[in-house]
């Protein structure tokens, strides 16, 4: 009888998320060698490669890849048992302010890996516009924050840079009319960098909505009475991007900004920092690459 063991697999994990084994040997407070060591051992062990050495970069085997699915789910479980069966050393509360455009798909994937990890602390998640949540920040009513923005602001810390886009109904037309009719909330941060790159396109606009609410905005780009701008990747499934063909101008590409990161005091919070630099910095499966 074969045992897997979960630090070896834990290992595993960490090469396949981290881009190789020195960053995963960092996540995991072990040597290069280490790492090195156990995958050698997984490898023994199943009698199968997991990495593909031939090149200059490492690359997962079919079978790496179909074991890392059953990895993933091994330490869930395991770390769920050991999570709900022991005493914890951690309670408390941590509160996350995420703008309402990043919450998908990101967000569910951090507070999951988060509560496994500590399943007596809390996460109050707040979700408002960027200009809000660094007000709130700096008044001291969060613990950390993710914003969208043009650039860096002091304190910033970037976690990945994503590209705006013009997005409509489902094969709507509104983008055709002129004036051209927009959608946004009062306060979107992506609603100057619209309307600034229009007037520099010399395209007539007219705001069609102007809401607090995020929800009205939506059903009215939808229902295809106007157009909005999201981050490329974020639409929502009954939205789609605008192929214009360059009649509408060029977006710049947002920051994905972390803020509170460099403060934190409480081991749950950095925890909770480090999944959102995970998440956001790989936040697509792409296929693995890695330097070794």
């Amino acid at each position: 009888m074969r045992n897997l063991d979960i630090t070896t697999l834990r290992s595993f994990v960490a090469v396949a998320d981290h881009g190789g084994v020195t960053r995963a040997a960092g996540f995991l407070h072990l040597t290069q060698s280490a790492v090195s060591m156990q995958l050698k051992r997984l490898e023994e062990l199943l009698g199968l490669e997991l990495l593909d050495r031939s090149g200059r970069t490492i690359a997962l085997t079919a079978s790496g890849e179909q074991l890392l699915a059953y990895a993933r789910r091994m330490i869930a479980l395991n770390d769920e048992v050991i999570g709900r069966l022991t005493d914890q050393a951690y309670e408390g509360e941590v509160v996350l302010g995420v703008p309402h455009d990043v919450v998908h798909p990101f967000i569910p994937r951090v507070l999951k890996r988060f509560n496994s990890s500590f399943p007596r602390v809390s996460v109050n998640l707040v979700t408002s516009n960027t200009r809000a949540l660094k007000e709130e920040f700096a008044r001291g009513g969060f613990d950390l924050i993710v914003t969208t923005e043009s650039g860096a602001g002091e304190g910033a810390e970037t976690l990945h840079h994503m590209p705006l886009r013009w997005v409509g109904a489902l094969n709507g037309s509104a983008w055709r009319q002129k004036p051209l009719r927009l959608g946004f909330c009062r306060n979107c941060i992506f609603r100057p960098v619209a309307t600034a790159a229009l007037d520099d396109a010399g395209i007539e606009w007219d705001m069609s909505i102007d809401s607090d609410s995020d929800r009205t905005v939506e059903a009215t780009v939808s229902a295809d009475l106007a157009v909005g701008v999201l981050l490329e990747g974020t639409q929502p499934g009954h939205q789609e991007l605008i192929d214009h063909s360059g009649v509408l101008p060029e977006l710049p590409v947002q920051f994905i900004n972390l803020y509170g990161a460099e403060r934190v005091r409480e081991e749950y919070v950095a925890e909770l920092a480090n999944l959102l630099r995970q998440n956001f910095t790989r936040p697509s499966a792409q296929p693995l690459k890695v330097a070794s």
